[in-house]
């Protein structure tokens, strides 16, 4: 249901009687659940509306006849429920997160809506047969999907859920329906990786292209894990051995197919593969390419300011030294592109800070994840051992992606006051973003 709180003059949906206060209650006799039901429907030509009056004297149906994508004219109330999750996942990161921090941390969220407009990622086993087949009916592709393993007695040990087996048929009939699929498999040591990842890989494969991808990615373990499913942590013969078989099994489909996490190949002690090799990157929200990407942006970005100054060294106005900060896992990379960057900017000294994450626990080594809290820790140390400094990069996936909060709690703002220093830069725009914050005085 839908309930008008706006009302457009001159509209189609002034024309039609509607006002502010009318509830829609369905599209061509389909109940309406959501917005997702108008963003589809009014983009056809024609549908009927069933609409319940606001003075409470009944349900009426009219006819609408328009131009593909032109709007009605109006405007809802906004419906901020989600749908949430209904397993008990063995790796389930939220359980393994401290308390007190903020609400929305640890809300486990399952909704396909959020799948289909934001790319979060669902396991669909809180989905009844009507969802699945409104899905297909709405054409909510692409869809990002949770599947783990193809194998339904270990997805519902997996996940803890009786009615995670249903996920064979539930993939089934959406590449059937036509609805583009991304996959994600979170590996369990042990359980469903090896011989039981290559039996999902091919059984999900068989839906190539709408099965667009799998992405292969470890299991986030952090020191919060009294009492939960035993995991053991990836070490680089793991991931030597996990890389083997994605090779393998891509190289048997002709395609790039299976996505492994950019962890892998940094425990692994293995390049990273050319940005070709993730098409679109369209997983790079979960690790996927990450590393490639930024690279790629950051050769680009170097070679440009090179250019410009016809193959000669960019000159910064003032010399600085510039400290960047990341976790441990991206050092490397960090470091080796930071010395290319001081080559190539004269006056730059720019040097990398990795940050052991002892919020979470040191087996959590991505930038992403670290706290504001670690962050001081770490500059205030360095300041001691290594003396001042002109200014600080941090990465913008370090905080919420519409305000400068570190998932501690602590704000930007908190940082430099703490600190004592305010020429913190914030990188949101990756290799592009590094090299541009090198080469130019705030």
């Amino acid at each position: 249901m839908l309930k008008i709180t706006k009302v457009k003059r001159n509209s189609i949906a002034k024309e039609l009687g509607l006002e502010v206060g009318d509830e829609i209650i369905a599209f061509d006799g389909y109940p309406c659940e959501d917005e997702l039901d108008y963003l589809y429907y009014v983009e056809t030509d024609g549908f009927s509306m069933t609409v319940r009056d606001k003075r409470g004297q009944g349900e009426v149906t009219v006819e609408v006849e328009k131009d593909e994508g032109e709007d009605l004219g109006i405007e809802f109330e906004k419906n901020t429920a989600i749908r949430t999750c209904h397993n008990r996942c063995v790796f389930c990161f939220v359980d393994q997160m401290p308390k007190g921090m903020r609400e929305s941390l640890y809300v486990k969220d399952d909704d396909y809506g959020m799948s289909f407009s934001c790319g979060n990622f669902v396991t669909l086993t809180n989905l009844s047969d009507e969802g699945l087949e409104r899905i297909i009916r709405l054409k909510l592709s692409p869809l990002y999907v949770s599947v783990h393993t193809m194998n339904p007695a270990l997805r519902v040990k997996l996940l803890r859920n009786r009615f995670a087996g249903k996920i064979v048929e539930q993939i089934d009939k959406l590449a059937k329906g036509g609805i583009e699929l991304h996959c994600q498999a979170v590996l369990v040591p042990n359980e469903n990786d090896g011989e039981e990842l290559a039996y999902t890989a091919r059984e999900l494969f068989k839906y190539y292209p709408t099965v667009r991808d799998v992405a292969c990615v470890p299991t986030g373990l952090t020191k919060y894990r009294d009492g939960l499913y035993p995991i053991a942590d990836v070490d680089g013969e793991y991931s030597k051995k996990l890389l083997d078989l994605v090779d393998s099994l891509n190289q048997e489909f002709g395609v790039n197919f299976l996505l492994p996490a950019d962890e892998y190949f940094v425990k692994a002690g293995r390049p990273f593969k050319d940005a070709a090799f993730y098409g679109e990157f369209e997983q790079i929200e979960n690790g996927i390419g990450m590393t490639a990407k930024f690279l790629s942006e950051a050769e680009s970005a170097l070679s440009s300011l090179i250019l410009e100054n016809d193959g000669g060294r960019y000159v910064l106005k003032k010399p600085k030294r510039s400290v960047i900060v990341c976790g441990e896992s991206a050092a490397n990379i960090n470091k080796a592109l930071a010395e290319k960057c001081n080559q190539a900017i004269k006056g730059l000294q720019a040097n990398v800070l990795p940050v052991e994450n002892d919020f979470f626990g040191h087996t959590v080594t991505c930038t992403g994840l670290l706290t504001g809290e670690d962050i001081l820790k770490a500059l205030q140390k360095y300041r001691e051992e290594q003396g001042e400094f002109d200014e600080v990069v941090l990465a913008g996936n370090t905080m919420k992606e519409f305000e400068d909060v570190f998932l501690c709690g602590m704000t930007l703002g908190e940082l430099k006051e703490r600190l004592r220093f305010e020429n913190i830069r914030i990188n949101r725009d990756g290799g592009y973003g590094f090299v541009e914050i090198l080469s130019t005085e705030e």
